[in-house]
């Protein structure tokens, strides 16, 4: 009989912990995508190998790429905004809204005949009060040259009264001047137009100053208006049909005696219409009141005023004597001459008017910078070449 062995078994104090459940098992694997997988699975490495061995050097490289395409891409978006504020700054220039302060010597006013006489401006000291109590409140307007300096195309008064506050004080407030720019390209008459609306406005212009501005307009050849009517049609378009009616009437008055008239200006309405339709009806007569005005050469808007209502009324007053005997001498004339013509220099075109009495120049320079000796030369060559002896005579 065979004996049972016996084995003892100790129990550990505590159990185990109970085992996790099973998992049930992953399928396996396609076989045709193990390839895949293990390629996926390799990626993040072979990126990892790869950073290291670029080194310190690519990476730099790289970073700076970046920062170039960073950098281009904003330079664009500049020169985007700088071409919307190109354009923005061209628009306002062209409605005179952009506005600068100009050195009083590089703004001139030999471009545009002004419309205002020179010798009169009795509200003059009434404005350089107001400039320098409150400063400038409405900008003159000037067109940029090509020479970099500026023409002056509204605010003939505000700049002389600049002028003469920055002689008068010297200081340097007055030496420059708040001007709205205009764009270059804008026509001479659209120019003149600006110049003429401006003032038309104004109950101060005479109608002489309106006609001679017509009339100088006409003479310039840049504009391509010969007639005076036309002249002021254009220039005058906002005025009213008997108002442009009396400008051409004045302006027919000055080309008739305007050379020996000293006040225009001061002529009135009423008196320079009864004047032209006097000198309308015999041509000699303009001759006699041109020569009258001539020798008695007043000093004074009222003695000139007289010596023009004496004429009309046929009055013995102030220069009565001298018409009588001007009107005897000049009758048997048959008007006075008058030579019109066109002669290039190297400077440009000049335009000249001969008559009785008379040459006028007319060209687009500024003869006022010029120096006082060298005019004076020039005028004495000028008359010496005239005297000569022709040798055919």
């Amino acid at each position: 009989m065979s004996k049972r062995r016996v084995f003892d078994i100790n129990f550990p104090a505590d159990p185990p912990a109970s085992p996790a459940p099973s998992q049930p098992a992953a399928p396996a694997p396609d076989a045709s995508k193990a390839g895949d997988t293990q390629a996926e699975a390799s990626k993040p490495e072979a990126a990892s190998v790869a950073e290291a061995r670029r080194g310190p050097m690519a990476t730099a490289i790289s970073e700076n790429a970046e920062a170039l395409k960073a950098r281009a891409a904003a330079e664009q978006n500049i020169r985007a905004e700088n071409d919307r504020l190109a354009h923005e700054f061209v628009r306002l220039k062209k409605l005179g809204l952009v506005v600068d302060r100009i050195p009083l010597d590089q703004i001139s006013t030999s471009k545009l005949v002004r419309d205002r006489a020179i010798s009169r401006d009795p509200e003059l000291e009434e404005l350089k009060s107001s400039i320098r109590s409150i400063g400038l409140s409405n900008p003159i307007r000037v067109e940029e040259a090509a020479d970099g300096a500026y023409q002056l195309v509204q605010g003939f008064r505000r700049l002389s009264a600049y002028r003469a506050l920055f002689e008068e004080t010297g200081e340097s407030d007055f030496a420059t001047i708040p001007a709205g720019l205009i764009a270059r390209g804008e026509t001479l008459q659209g120019l003149y137009r600006r110049m003429v609306d401006e003032n038309l406005v104004r109950r101060d212009i005479s109608f002489a100053e309106m006609a001679q501005l017509a009339l100088s307009y006409a003479q310039d050849p840049e504009t391509g208006c010969d007639l005076v009517e036309e002249a002021v049609g254009h220039l005058y378009a906002s005025a009213g049909r008997q108002k442009r009616s009396y400008i051409r009437h004045f302006a027919e008055l000055l080309d008739m005696i305007g050379g020996e008239l000293r006040f225009a200006e001061a002529i009135p309405r009423a008196l320079g219409l009864d004047l032209k339709k006097k000198l309308a009806e015999d041509d000699s007569l303009a001759a006699a009141l041109a020569q009258a005005l001539q020798r008695e050469a007043a000093q004074t808007a009222e003695a000139e005023l007289a010596i023009l209502r004496g004429f009309l009324s046929g009055s013995t007053g102030a220069g009565a004597g001298v018409l009588s005997g001007a009107v005897g001498e000049t009758q048997a004339k048959a008007g006075v001459a008058k030579t019109t013509l066109r002669c290039a220099v190297p400077s440009g075109t000049v335009r000249c008017q001969a008559r009785d009495g008379r040459v006028e120049l007319a060209m687009d320079r500024d003869f006022s910078v010029i120096d006082r000796y060298r005019l004076e030369t020039a005028i004495t060559a000028f008359f010496a070449a005239l005297e000569q002896t022709d040798p055919s005579e």
